[in-house]
């Protein structure tokens, strides 16, 4: 018998960031990507979990999307869309729960979580962050300051990919934009639908050996990367 081992799947040459807001399918990519093969942070609050994953999503990489790129200026960016009148409830549920535990003070989420949040969705600045008037006004501003920022010449909108997962063609044309297209011929592949309705932690409960901890230290223990935003 041939002891020779199958090679191990191929890894995307730039690193891969997920830019789309919180329910709009960022844990859903995020499994994909593990099934391609990919080391995947979703979340990432160290220096560490970012250098070591080839793929990171939600925050803080959808309010950090320009300070990542001064970082990392090949890498690929991949927008996520969902129509407002299904993100704007689901996002509702999430704040829901997750409001008190981004309280600045005595919430226990991590203090770049906090900023994520606190940037995007105003949470600190508003009455209701919950109101559904100002979440579609947070998420039309992002969409259109993310699009703003990677079409402002050809090369930079080279490395920008919208998706919505609904499009029967968005795991291939994902898998197209990384360069991994080989691994996802079928063009009836599909996304796996998780956190699906009140469902917040199935990122929590998937198991893969590839997945990086949001929290991993390094040489530096748990420091981030020193700029603002």
């Amino acid at each position: 018998m041939s002891s020779h081992q199958p090679a191990p799947p191929a890894r995307p040459t730039n690193k891969v960031f997920i830019i789309g807001l919180p329910r709009t399918g960022t844990t859903s990519v995020s499994v994909a990507l593990l099934e391609m093969g990919l080391r995947v942070a979703h979340q990432a609050f160290t220096k560490q979990a970012v250098i070591l994953a080839d793929a990171i999503s939600d925050a803080p990489c959808f309010s950090d999307y320009r300070q990542l790129h001064s970082l990392y200026p090949d890498a690929k960016f991949i927008y996520l869309d969902r129509p407002l009148d299904a993100w704007v409830p689901s996002m509702q549920m999430l704040l829901s729960r997750m409001l008190v535990h981004l309280d600045k003070e005595r919430g226990r989420f991590h203090p770049l979580l906090k900023r994520s949040f606190g940037h995007t969705f105003g949470i600190y600045r508003v009455a209701d962050p919950m109101d559904a008037e100002h979440l579609k006004t947070c998420y039309q501003v992002h969409k259109q300051q993310v699009f703003d920022y990677f079409h402002q010449d050809q090369g930079l909108a080279q490395q920008f990919l919208s998706l919505q997962l609904d499009d029967p063609q968005s795991l291939p044309r994902l898998a197209n934009f990384i360069g991994l297209d080989a691994q996802v011929d079928s063009p009836q592949l599909a996304f796996p639908h998780l956190n699906r309705g009140r469902n917040v932690a199935s990122w929590d409960e998937y198991k893969h050996e590839l997945k990086i901890s949001s929290n991993l230290a390094g040489p530096e223990n748990r420091k981030y990367f020193n700029y603002k935003i």
